[in-house]
C-alpha cells in the first residue's frame, strides 16, 4: 500500500504517472480491480482529482518491487540513473529524492529510456544546471526511424513552436513568431528495409525536439504516436516510441571538475521491435 496527497487538480492517470512509477505500470490492473482508493472510496475509472485528495494504491508485492531505473554511477555529489521506458521523470525523481536526497536537473519523455543525471547537494546542482544551460553537456541519443534518410548525416537547424494546449510542438524551416531555434545533429548507422538506426546529438534541448525534428525531416521515430507514421506503427504494432538517451558527458564543470570528460552510458539500445 502506498499513500499520496494530491497537490494540484489533474486526472488520476496523470497524477499516477507523475507520482508513483509502480502504480503507473500497474494502472490498468489497479483500476480493473478497484485497488485504488480516493478519499477512502474505491475507484475504477480515471477520475478528476483535486488538491488535498488522498490517493491510496493497493499494489501487489510483485508490482511494488518492479524496477523503474538502475544506478549507473553515484557518489556524494551526483546520481546517474538509467531510466526505464514508461516511467515519468517526475515519478523517478520522487524515488531518487527519497533514496538519495537527489535534486531534479533535467527530464526525459516518459517513453524515452536512458541516462538521467541528478544532483545530491546544492553545489552540484548549481554546477550541473549551468552545464545544461550553457550547453556544456553533450547528450547522444539512439533511435529507430522509419524511411531511408535522404541525407545520411549532418547538423540541421529549424524552429520549434510549443502548442501547450495540445501538448505538442510544431517545427518550421524559418523563424516563426514565438518559436525557438533548435539544432539537431544525426548520423545514420544503418538502414534495413523500412527503418534506420540513427545516432542523434542535441545542440539544443527543447520539448520533443528529436521526435518532432526528425519527423519534419521525413524520418519519424518508430512507435511515435504523436509525430510518427501512424500506418507503419500499426503495421508493426508499435505503440511506444523507440528512443534512448544513450550517453552524456560534461565539460567545464567546476565543483564537479573530476567528472569533466567522463561519459556515462545507458545499458539500453534502440532495438527493432519487429
Amino acid at each position: 500500500m502506498q499513500k499520496f496527497i494530491v497537490q494540484k487538480a489533474q486526472k488520476l492517470r496523470d497524477f499516477t504517472d507523475e507520482t508513483y512509477a509502480q502504480g503507473s505500470f500497474a494502472f490498468a490492473r489497479l483500476l480493473r480491480s478497484k485497488d485504488i482508493r480516493v478519499n477512502g472510496v474505491k475507484i475504477g475509472e480515471n477520475i478528476a482529482l483535486h488538491p488535498g485528495d488522498e490517493v491510496v494504491y493497493y499494489t501487489t508485492e510483485k508490482e511494488e518491487s518492479r524496477a523503474c531505473f538502475s544506478e549507473v554511477y553515484c557518489d556524494d555529489n551526483i546520481l546517474v540513473a538509467d531510466k526505464f521506458s514508461g516511467v515519468n521523470s517526475e515519478a523517478l525523481f520522487r524515488i531518487v529524492q527519497q533514496r538519495y536526497n537527489a535534486r531534479f536537473i533535467h527530464r526525459l519523455d516518459r517513453n524515452t529510456c536512458g541516462i538521467m543525471v541528478f544532483a545530491r547537494n546544492g553545489e552540484a546542482e548549481k554546477d550541473l544546471l549551468a552545464a545544461f544551460r550553457e550547453r556544456r553537456a553533450e547528450k547522444w541519443y539512439e533511435t529507430l526511424c522509419f524511411h531511408p534518410f535522404k541525407v545520411k548525416q549532418g547538423t540541421f537547424t529549424a524552429y520549434l513552436l510549443k502548442d501547450e494546449k495540445n501538448a505538442r510542438v510544431k517545427i518550421f524551416e524559418k523563424p516563426y513568431p514565438s518559436s525557438e531555434k533548435i539544432i539537431t545533429q544525426y548520423s545514420v548507422r544503418k538502414t534495413i528495409g523500412e527503418y534506420s538506426l540513427v545516432d542523434v546529438c542535441l545542440h539544443s534541448g527543447k520539448t520533443h525536439q528529436i521526435r518532432a525534428h526528425l519527423a519534419f525531416l521525413g524520418n519519424p521515430v518508430v512507435g511515435d504516436e504523436k509525430y510518427g507514421d501512424e500506418i507503419l506503427n500499426k503495421k508493426y504494432h508499435v505503440k511506444r516510441h523507440i528512443l534512448v538517451a544513450k550517453s552524456i558527458s560534461f565539460e567545464g564543470l567546476s565543483a564537479l571538475s573530476y567528472l569533466n570528460g567522463k561519459k556515462f552510458v545507458s545499458s539500453f539500445c534502440a532495438e527493432m521491435p519487429f
